[in-house]
């Protein structure tokens, strides 16, 4: 882990989450905007679209994958039904991108998230697959949403955690299994936006893990 691209996403997080402290009393009105952690969307819970979410983004080949992206280029991949996917990142380093986006379209994306799977080398049960995405997304310190220019409070009931295992290559080209997989994590669902321009900056950090991402989105 490169120690300055960490530290540097560290200062980016804990800017945010301080101006959300300081902020809070704007926050509530954002929160219109914001689906609740309970609420369905498209016949689906939440936790669903978060398995949903990472069967998405475990399809591509990682060099392809649009949680590798640096730019945006790859937003629109594999997008479909009423339900927007945007993606996070690989490692610590802020990520800036542009996407464009269908209008109508809900959004749903982790601020900070989790998965464990098999590999060729190690193998495990369904049991403790999701006991390991759970102690790992523990204790959050920080979790921000900034929709905007304006900061969504009380992040932490946002928790999502996978009910059952799943097949994490489900959607792959090759259709190889990976089962059984469990996440967990803190996500958001947003209602669709307005046509125009929309600014997200979202992040969380965790102990060994970091997040920080800005989309630019073009709504139309």
């Amino acid at each position: 882990m490169n120690m300055q691209k960490t530290q540097k996403t560290a200062a980016f997080i804990q800017t945010i989450l301080w101006s959300c402290l300081l902020t809070a009393s704007l926050s509530h009105a954002q929160t219109q905007q914001l689906v609740a952690p309970n609420a369905s969307v498209g016949g689906m819970s939440q936790e669903e679209w978060s398995r949903a979410w990472w069967q998405w983004a475990g399809s591509f080949p990682r060099q392809d994958s649009p949680v590798a992206d640096r730019t945006g280029e790859l937003c629109g991949e594999k997008q479909k039904g009423p339900v927007w996917f945007l993606a996070g990142t690989y490692g610590t380093q802020r990520t800036i991108r542009n996407c464009r986006v269908p209008s109508g379209k809900y959004l749903f994306f982790p601020l900070i998230n989790y998965v464990v799977m098999p590999s060729q080398d190690r193998s495990t049960t369904c049991a403790l697959a999701m006991e390991t995405a759970r102690r790992i997304t523990d204790d959050p310190a920080a979790l921000v949403l900034e929709v905007d220019g304006v900061r969504v409070a009380n992040l932490a009931t946002s928790r999502q955690a996978t009910k059952k295992c799943f097949d994490m290559g489900a959607l792959t080209e090759a259709q190889y299994k990976i089962f059984p997989s469990a996440a967990n994590g803190y996500y958001a669902m947003l209602k669709p936006l307005p046509p125009g321009t929309h600014v997200l900056n979202f992040g969380g950090a965790l102990p060994g893990m970091l997040q920080a991402v800005t989309y630019t989105l073009i709504v139309d």
